[in-house]
């Protein structure tokens, strides 16, 4: 498999090195605006990984670059604002498609805290038929949440459950970033555009509907010690990809930001500092949200400083397959020091990045196939969950109480 990877930030650094360790790869170019940093990435990688400098918002250059190495898929690792160019020049020069982010929401312009405005990934399934006519495949959300949260809802709904009441994506984590007050161990800029913006719920009775950010407050008990974490509704792709292709009744999700992280936000929300729409300081305009990014560290240099746990994981509830009630919690965890020792990446950007991995590998081998834009619920999900240990990602399922 030929893939053009564009981002060579903490999670397209991360990819590379995963996948040098997997043969499927014939050639991967690691492609970035930024030169000196794709071939960082890229030297990472061995021969195979070719570095090159590309605008991401130019759909017509990134066409180019594609042909240009005959790839056979664009594996996206930029931020949600470069889906819409990324997308339509993979469709343009008859690539396959993935990305661990969906394209961007808007709110419903009068009641934005009870009815869905644009939702994520709206634009991109607009345009499903295209690809399904031109035989090619988008697959959406093919991270950890989203990707390989929605893997676990489907292998709930194929392998454990007769009848699914409610599946509720839990990430919750322990932890610690020694020597700054503030320091997200995720891009900042996305984890603003997710937190601030009205959280998705699905119900069946109801179809989408949004709440206000950070509401119904509950405490999620999280496996391997990490212990109990209060987790807040946030707006994710899950609960636009899960109720496509999985029968439940009620899908939600939910992140354990702290006190402490809310509050951050909220006061950067009243002072106009999440705001995308430049403004002029002197001589130069420049987006409030890039300018808190710009301040804050790199998720990507945080690993030697971090310390503990993150979890990321699928709540299900209903009646199992032998009828009675059943309730579990599919998981993954990963520890910082050990991604570090083993992968040289931090644990958030690790777990993030060895998924697309993975369904890459199953993609080439003829495992998963399809064309048109899908989710990862849309595959079997037990090749995807068979392979995870291969790769250092075991996984886990806990029983618990009925309630």
């Amino acid at each position: 498999m030929r893939v053009a990877l564009v981002g060579a930030g903490g999670v397209g650094s991360s990819i590379v090195r995963i996948a040098a360790r997997r043969d499927f790869i014939e050639q991967m170019v690691v492609a970035d605006y930024d030169q000196a940093r794709a071939e960082r990435a890229a030297g990472a990688g061995g021969e195979r990984f070719l570095p090159a400098k590309l605008d991401a918002s130019d759909t017509a250059g990134v066409a180019e670059l594609l042909r240009a190495y005959g790839c056979d898929v664009l594996l996206n690792a930029t931020d949600p604002r470069f889906v819409p160019p990324l997308f339509h020049a993979a469709l343009d020069a008859g690539a396959d498609y993935l990305d661990m982010a969906m394209s961007l929401s808007e709110p419903h312009p009068e009641a934005p805290f009870s009815q869905a405005g644009r939702k994520l990934g709206d634009d991109q399934f607009a345009e499903a038929a295209a690809w399904l006519e031109r035989g090619r495949l988008a697959l959406v959300g093919m991270g950890v949440e989203p990707g390989l949260s929605d893997v676990f809802a489907r292998y709930a709904a194929d392998e454990l459950f007769q009848r699914i009441d409610e599946i509720g994506v839990r990430d919750g984590a322990d932890l610690v970033v020694d020597g700054y007050a503030f320091a997200p161990t995720f891009s900042i800029w996305t984890t603003i555009e997710e937190c601030l913006n009205p959280p998705l719920i699905w119900e069946r009775e109801r179809g989408w509907y949004t709440t206000e950010p950070f509401s119904e407050p509950e405490v999620f008990e999280f496996p391997e010690g990490i212990g109990q974490v209060e987790c807040v509704n946030v707006e994710h792709e899950e609960v636009v990809l899960i109720p496509r292709w999985v029968d439940a009744g009620r899908v939600t999700f939910k992140y354990g930001l702290g006190q402490e992280f809310i509050d951050v936000l909220a006061t950067l929300h009243k002072l106009g500092l999440d705001s995308t729409r430049p403004v002029r300081v002197g001589q130069v305009e420049v987006a409030p949200r890039d300018l808190v990014a710009a301040c804050l560290p790199d998720p990507a240099t945080l690993g030697d400083r971090m310390h503990g746990r993150t979890c990321a994981g699928t709540w299900v509830r209903g009646l199992g397959k032998d009828g009675g009630p059943r309730d579990v919690y599919l998981y993954q965890v990963a520890d910082n020091q050990e991604a570090m020792r083993r992968w040289g990446a931090q644990a958030v950007v690790w777990q993030t990045a060895v998924n697309p991995v993975a369904a890459l590998e199953l993609l080439d081998a003829g495992v998963w196939a399809g064309a048109g834009v899908l989710g990862p619920e849309a595959f079997d999900a037990r090749p995807f969950l068979d392979l995870l240990p291969d790769y250092g990602a075991p996984w886990g399922l806990r029983e618990q109480p009925v309630s």
